[in-house]
């Protein structure tokens, strides 16, 4: 054996230089090649590469997607935003794009190109460096459908195991799979900045409209951003984005996709932007209320399966009671006399502290807006910042009603035959005889301006001027059972005789959640007949087809009769009682209804009106009832809000026509104004 390596070193001393290079050269191959061979077997070992074959009913993660009545999108349910799309839907101008900035040869090669891959290398050569810029778009599928086994992140020496990974899981993925079906994974898979994955949830975002519409431009810009998804995000950084986009419409003039001319008209056509991605922060507590109401039914499939929910949401409708809610709070901060923290000064001292609370201690409001005939939620705004307290107060809450609960007691009243609208009553003191074993043994209830006029006025004007002590006889002619019962059917879940068996419940001091109390309304509304709030038409999946669906609950309460005296007296409320100068006097003279409300201390501040089409309520007052303010009355401080809310409301939508009187109605004859309230 020495004397072998003996005769191969002098053999190689007396060889020419030529023909040592040879050999190094033939060496340093035969070293790459089974290097290259060892790593190529090693890189899948131990099942490090995924299966292909799972991909054959591929079925990605999408995001349930939330749309308002008229189809606007308002948000998704998911942590990625996905929208699949088949190849074959998408705009032409969307693959040809991508094909031309991303992998040229995508119909020529089999999952590598190694035209790029020998360019690459010569690149890496004259530079010193490791080869790279050569992924095709089934290896970019690879790398985007298996994260974790292909981990793109990883670079120089590390990334040589990935990329061979990469390279042999995207041969296997065209052996399983055409070349569109590839394609078609690959525009529905790839992030494209903005939290959008695929194209469809990309155009949505960018563009305010579906992938199948976009034109040559747009897809251009979309085919940029996998590069670089963040710098080319066309609403962070346009110029970069124009830019990007531009040298993909040379890329598909130099492929012959579109001329010259074409290509120069299009690098002129503006960057259009959708005014909104989509509207996630408005509404935030109605998406909330349909979420909870669809976890129970869906499951995890609420998450991942693309679920299309169509709710009753009018988005013009829910900015215009944010607004009115949200101005109306900031006014009575502002008024004088206001004895609390204010909210700018509750977030001017926690500054960017994360918090989630369900009692807040600045002032409160909500606002709901039915569709009369329907029950249909146009709009519900659950409390004043949806990031410091998801706590619902329209649907969750329980409050005292006051005053706002008189309609009830009045209705059954009426109902009964106890009284009429044209019966006279004193306001004048009443004592009422609690029953046993109660200490006080009496109570003496109090108008809300702290005195009587010692006269005698019809049950009718009572109302318009919301007397105590004329809605506590009134309800003593019908009783308390009587009264609780009404509330009932009304929809109240929350008054019953064992929590509310005094005659203060006449005044409203029982508990009641909002949402019922407001949408109870609608019996004055719609002459007789109570509708459930709904928030949700029907639910499709992915492919359109339904899964879901509402429908509407009426439900008679009281006879068309007595909804219509009902009807008509709450209507002389708005032009003569106590709305009358922030409702009717305000310019709001489409036909309407109502009723305020305020309870002991001013705690709690209401109004609740309606119209022929709409019922809509609003609500004021702290998570830990206290004191508002002195005089904070629901006609001074939310009947005003709920005007401006429902003036622009009605701006966008026909002014309905008056009711028609039901015809047994008996003709309710009319009373001269009566002295406006509070």
């Amino acid at each position: 054996m020495g004397n072998f390596f003996t005769r191969l070193r002098e053999k190689w001393q007396a060889a020419s230089t030529r023909n040592k290079i040879l050999v190094a050269l033939l060496a340093f191959i035969v070293f790459v090649v089974v290097a290259g061979v060892g790593a190529w077997n090693r890189a899948c070992a131990n099942d490090a590469c995924p299966a292909v074959e799972g991909l054959t009913g591929y079925n990605p993660d999408q995001a349930s997607k939330v749309y308002a009545a008229d189809g606007r999108l308002i948000t998704d349910f998911g942590l990625i935003s996905r929208t699949v799309l088949p190849l074959s839907e998408m705009s032409p101008a969307i693959p040809a794009a991508f094909i031309a900035v991303e992998d040229k040869r995508f119909y020529q090669h089999h999952g590598v190109d190694w035209v790029g891959v020998m360019r690459s290398l010569k690149e890496a050569v004259l530079h010193l460096g490791l080869p790279q810029g050569f992924s095709t778009i089934t290896m970019q599928l690879a790398g985007s459908l298996w994260p974790h086994e292909i981990d793109r992140t990883q670079t120089g020496i590390a990334g040589i195991p990935r990329k061979i990974r990469e390279v042999r899981v995207a041969m296997d993925i065209e052996k399983h799979f055409t070349k569109n079906q590839i394609l078609e994974m690959y525009l529905n898979q790839i992030y494209l900045g903005n939290h959008a994955y695929g194209v469809e949830a990309a155009a949505h975002r960018y563009f305010g409209k579906s992938a199948r519409d976009v034109n040559v431009a747009e897809a251009a810009l979309l085919a940029r951003l996998p590069k670089a998804p963040d710098t080319y995000n066309p609403r962070k950084h346009p110029d970069y984005a124009v830019r990007g986009r531009n040298l993909v419409l040379d890329d598909l003039r130099d492929d012959g996709r579109i001329t010259p001319v074409e290509a120069e008209q299009w690098k002129a056509y503006p960057l259009q932007l959708s005014l909104r991605s989509d509207y996630q922060e408005v509404g935030e507590y109605f998406v909330e209320y349909v979420r909870e109401q669809l976890e129970p039914i869906f499951g995890k499939d609420l998450y991942k399966e693309g679920l299309r929910i169509y709710t009753t949401l009018d988005l013009d409708a829910q900015i215009a009671a944010e607004r009115a809610v949200r101005d109306q709070l900031e006014r009575v901060e502002s008024s004088g006399h206001y004895p609390h923290p204010t909210y700018e000064q509750y977030h001017d001292k926690r500054g960017d502290e994360a918090s989630d609370v369900v009692e807040t201690p600045y002032l409160q409001g909500g606002a709901l807006v039915l569709e009369a005939k329907t029950g249909n939620i146009l709009a519900m705004v659950g409390g004043r910042d949806f990031a410091d307290s998801k706590f619902n107060r329209i649907t969750q809450a329980l409050r005292q009603p006051g005053s706002s609960f008189k309609p009830i007691v009045y209705t059954a009243a009426i109902e009964s035959g106890a009284v009429t609208f044209d019966d006279r009553m004193p306001d004048a003191a009443i004592t009422v005889q609690l029953p046993p074993n109660q200490t006080p043994d009496t109570w003496s209830p109090v108008n809300y301006e702290g005195y009587f006029t010692d006269s005698m006025l019809t049950v009718r004007e009572g109302l318009w001027r919301s007397l105590n002590s004329i809605a506590v006889r009134v309800g003593l002619k019908v009783g308390i059972p009587a009264a609780i019962d009404e509330a009932k059917r009304f929809g109240l879940t929350t008054i019953n005789l064992k929590n509310d068996s005094g005659p203060s419940m006449f005044l409203g001091s029982g508990d009641v959640y909002p949402i019922e109390l407001i949408s109870s309304y609608s019996v004055f509304a719609n002459l007789g007949d109570r509708v459930v709030p709904n928030a949700i038409l029907r639910v499709e999946d992915s492919h359109g087809k339904i899964k879901w669906h509402s429908t509407v609950q009426r439900i008679p309460v009281v006879d068309p009769t007595v909804a219509w005296t009902m009807n008509q007296a709450l209507q002389g409320v708005v032009k003569y009682g106590t709305a009358s100068d922030a409702v009717w006097g305000a310019g709001f003279h489409v036909p309407a209804g109502g009723k305020t409300g305020t309870t002991n201390d001013f705690r709690d501040a209401w109004y609740i009106g309606f119209t022929p089409d709409v019922v809509a309520g609003i609500w004021v007052g702290f998570d830990h009832p206290q004191s508002i303010k002195q005089g904070a009355v629901g006609g001074y401080i939310v009947a005003p809000a709920w005007t401006r809310m429902m003036m622009d409301i009605y701006s966008r939508r026909p002014e309905p026509a008056d009711w028609t009187p039901p015809s047994q109605a008996a003709s309710v004859p009319s009373v001269g104004t009566a002295s406006g309230g509070p």
